[in-house]
């Protein structure tokens, strides 16, 4: 099963405010460029029924609980735009996986797959930086690949999705690669690090091993 991208299915308890500083974009905004410049994220109207797709985030240490890290993360549909400026993110202040919650502060509404990146962030707590990509080439031959593959009946952006990331992070081997793939959500990918060196490398690490892959078959 595979499932619309762009729709927020979480509760959203969110205050409008200032954008953040422009200084805590600047490697979000360095790797998206990249990213969007290799279609893995974007709009494209041919796929995901035109929606945009793909987002990153950054962690920020919440002062009123170490255990529910905050993080800075790209506002929902904004994959069309070439460029993001502070507007276009947001902060999750909370984020509660388990009664599907997310308290956000900003000028724009969090991206739907924010529950996804609360859930790694709360649970490996040596990654500052997650990117959620879509990539067909990584997604198809993930098996292949040796990439972990959340179950395929589990819908993205929902606490059993939260929960499912959580299974496959309790692996060591899974948090060392960096990646995972969502199975049923078409295209999928996630890849996490401690810099956003870290977290773009090991996805364009896998996007060449896909294409290898893909010449191949």
């Amino acid at each position: 099963m595979t499932e619309q991208e762009g729709v927020i299915k979480y509760r959203l308890d969110h205050r409008w405010s200032d954008p953040p500083e422009t200084a805590l974009i600047r490697s979000l905004n360095a790797w998206r460029e990249l990213l969007r410049k290799l279609g893995l994220i974007g709009q494209d109207p041919t796929r995901y029924a035109g929606l945009d797709f793909g987002n990153l985030s950054r962690r920020q240490e919440n002062p009123h609980d170490a255990r529910a890290p905050a993080f800075l993360i790209s506002g929902t549909q904004t994959g069309h735009l070439a460029r993001l400026e502070p507007k276009h993110y947001v902060w999750v202040r909370e984020c509660d996986t388990r009664h599907n919650r997310i308290l956000a502060e900003g000028p724009i509404h969090p991206s739907s797959e924010a529950l996804t990146h609360g859930a790694i962030y709360a649970t490996a707590p040596e990654f500052t930086y997650v990117f959620h990509a879509h990539c067909p080439a990584i997604w198809r031959h993930a098996q292949a690949l040796g990439v972990a593959l959340t179950a395929a009946d589990v819908p993205y952006g929902t606490p059993a999705m939260a929960a499912e990331v959580g299974r496959l992070l309790a692996a060591a081997e899974v948090r060392r690669s960096g990646a995972l793939a969502l199975g049923g959500h078409e295209d999928g990918v996630v890849s996490f690090g401690s810099s956003a060196e870290a977290a773009g490398c090991a996805m364009l690490a896998l996007l060449a091993r896909a294409l290898e892959l893909t010449d191949r078959y």
